[in-house]
């Protein structure tokens, strides 16, 4: 729910705005406040404690299809969906001066790198250190796991599987790369 808002009010802040160095940091501004949103209404932004399921493991993830807790999710969907709109508009309607041009954000970079258009590039510019800036989880690999899966759907050779080995080699390269210091 958290990437989706975040990639929906990025493409908005470039619609605003029409300037790839500004949206970026409106991008981040705005996903910051619907992180927020987010965390309002969940006491969390972590999938793992809204479910209670280890994702990793397939019989956590059947107990919690059989138990009803995907109930939970859908519930929360349908009470943020509403917040999380009012969110995104009041960030975007804020005064942005304060924000920095050009700015950077580790995901746009990377999707850069990557080929994305201008319109991807902000798209992930929330993403940017965890989700705006939170520190929850890394914001490049977020964006390059998205654009990886999204050129395999595109070429509609994208298969689900319970354990994607795309998604894995994405991430086991991650952890293996050293870090600059």
């Amino acid at each position: 729910m958290l990437w989706g808002a975040s990639m929906a009010v990025d493409a908005e802040a470039l619609r605003r705005v029409n300037n790839t160095d500004l949206a970026a940091g409106s991008a981040i501004k705005a996903t910051q406040y619907v992180l927020e949103s987010f965390k309002s209404r969940a006491n969390t932004i972590e999938c793992e404690e809204i479910t209670n399921c280890n994702w990793s493991n397939k019989w956590s993830i059947v107990k919690y299809f059989i138990s009803g807790k995907m109930f939970i999710c859908f519930n929360l969907a349908s009470k943020w969906a509403p917040e999380v709109i009012d969110a995104a508009y009041k960030s975007l309607e804020l005064d942005q001066s304060d924000i920095p041009s050009p700015c950077f954000s580790c995901a746009s970079e990377l999707k850069k790198k990557m080929g994305g258009t201008d319109e991807e590039i902000v798209m992930v510019a929330g993403f940017a250190g965890g989700l705006g800036l939170s520190g929850s989880g890394c914001g490049a690999l977020a964006a390059a796991t998205w654009k990886t899966i999204l050129e395999l759907v595109k070429m509609d050779s994208g298969k689900y599987t319970l354990n994607d080995p795309v998604t894995e080699g994405i991430i086991n390269t991650f952890y293996q790369t050293p870090i600059i210091k």
